[in-house]
């Protein structure tokens, strides 16, 4: 015969689930980075002192549209500065990485290494 829930005997210590210490968060990516376009555009000007709108967009094949709104969002967060000029009658924006985004770009890179190690480790 089948004992009821209510009278079986409360587990023995054996039998109780371990509860595992919950592991330290790892810090979040930097969603504003980690969006493949806007991360071209910082490792872009990582490695040049300063890029035109058409380098850009032509360095990373896309549409001035596209470019323009993740430019902005860069501007926005100060990752980038961005310069409007005109050469005769043609004008001219030039975009440079600021110090507050290459830090953000450094922060980056590193919490990707250390992904990339992790995984490798298993």
């Amino acid at each position: 015969m089948a004992k009821s829930n209510a009278a079986r005997a409360t587990p023995s210590e054996s039998e109780r689930p371990v509860k595992v210490a919950a592991k330290a968060r790892a810090p979040e990516l930097d969603r504003l980075i980690h969006e493949r376009v806007r991360l071209a555009i910082v490792s872009a000007l990582a490695v040049n002192q300063s890029l035109t709108f058409n380098e850009l967009k032509g360095l990373l094949h896309t549409t001035d549209g596209n470019l323009s709104v993740h430019a902005r969002k860069l501007e926005d967060a100060e990752y980038v500065t961005c310069v409007k000029s005109f050469e005769g009658r043609v004008p001219k924006t030039e975009y440079r990485l600021t110090a507050h985004g290459r830090r953000a770009l450094e922060r980056y890179l590193d919490h990707m290494e250390a992904l990339i190690r992790a995984t490798r480790a298993r």
